[in-house]
């Protein structure tokens, strides 16, 4: 016999690339260019919707978090760039 939890939460972090507190900017569109202002640091990693690991992620010049999908980021190897 097979049982199934009701309503279980999955919180599958260990499919997620990034870590909390790492420097990361949103992937370039198509003719746009990318700009130093667009850094952002991963505030918490949350749950994989979809099969997508989520972020909280934030911009020292923004005053609000946004949360996006790993496919829309990629890793800063030198912020100061």
């Amino acid at each position: 016999m097979i049982r199934f939890q009701q309503n279980a939460r999955r919180t599958d972090t260990s499919a997620h690339i990034f870590t909390v507190g790492q420097t990361v900017r949103m992937k370039s569109r198509t003719g746009l260019a990318q700009k130093t202002a667009e850094l952002f640091q991963i505030k918490s990693r949350l749950p994989v919707k979809d099969g997508s690991p989520q972020y909280r992620i934030r911009s020292d010049q923004e005053t609000y978090e946004r949360v996006t999908t790993e496919d829309n980021l990629e890793p800063v190897d030198n912020p100061a760039n």
